[in-house]
């Protein structure tokens, strides 16, 4: 008894990924012509308006982890550059790369923004 139950449960399961598996129909195609210009200019016209995101209550993930990612090579920076120890021409390096990432320039002052 038990193997036939487990033949069947493994047939059960074979027709669940079959059927998960099948493709889906294609979309349909779009149509040339007069009508699919005007939808095309109507289109790029709305391109700006469905990707504002002006009303979130909070940033997106990928704003968050570059700001917590600046925040962690801030730290990191300002240890070298109250570090004596550490060359300078290694801090005004690091500072210019971390310059790049931010957007703006950065020296060991403008690190305590972070």
């Amino acid at each position: 008894m038990i193997p036939c139950r487990t033949l069947a449960g493994l047939f059960g399961l074979l027709l669940a990924v079959a059927a998960h598996a099948q493709p889906v129909g294609a979309p349909a195609a779009a149509g040339n012509g007069a009508g699919a210009d005007a939808t095309g200019q109507a289109a790029t016209a709305d391109d700006r308006a469905w990707r504002d995101t002006a009303a979130y209550p909070f940033a997106a993930w990928a704003d968050t982890a570059l700001r917590l990612e600046l925040v962690a090579k801030a730290m990191q920076l300002r240890e070298y550059c109250a570090n004596r120890r550490v060359p300078d021409e290694f801090v005004r390096e690091r500072l210019r790369r971390f310059s790049v990432l931010s957007g703006r320039q950065e020296d060991c002052r403008s690190l305590l923004d972070y």
